[in-house]
C-alpha cells in the first residue's frame, strides 16, 4: 500500500459480529490495519460475474444433449460404435475454461 495517498473518501459497511472479527483478526494476523487489510484485499481479488459462463454453459447442456441422442441411437441399434474422442475433448476444454472462470485453476 501507498502511505502517501490521501485518503478523503468513507465508505461505510453493515456485518455481523463475527464478521467484523474475523475481519479484525486477519488484520492482525497480515500486520495491517482493518482499512489497509479491506483495501489490498478487495483489489486483489478477481471477480467472476456468471454472466461470463452463461455461452459455455449452454454449449456444455447442447453436447450432453448430443451425448444423449447418440446413446439412444447406439442402444437401438441404429449404429454400433461411435468415436467420441472428438465430444470428450470438447467438453473437456470447456471444463477446462469454466474452471478457470472460477478461479480453480
Amino acid at each position: 500500500m501507498q502511505n502517501t495517498r490521501k485518503r478523503n473518501r468513507t465508505l461505510t459497511i453493515r456485518l455481523t459480529e463475527k464478521e467484523k472479527t474475523l475481519i479484525q483478526n486477519k488484520a492482525r494476523k497480515a500486520k495491517l490495519s482493518v482499512t489497509d487489510f479491506l483495501v489490498s484485499a478487495s483489489l486483489r481479488t478477481e471477480i467472476h460475474v456468471a454472466e461470463d459462463i452463461k455461452p459455455m454453459l449452454i454449449e456444455l447442456k447442447r453436447i450432453g444433449n448430443n451425448i444423449n441422442q447418440i446413446t439412444m441411437k447406439i442402444n437401438a441399434g441404429a449404429f454400433s460404435s461411435a468415436d467420441f474422442g472428438e465430444v470428450i475433448h470438447g467438453q473437456r476444454l470447456l471444463y477446462e475454461q469454466l474452471l478457470r472462470i472460477a478461479g480453480k485453476s
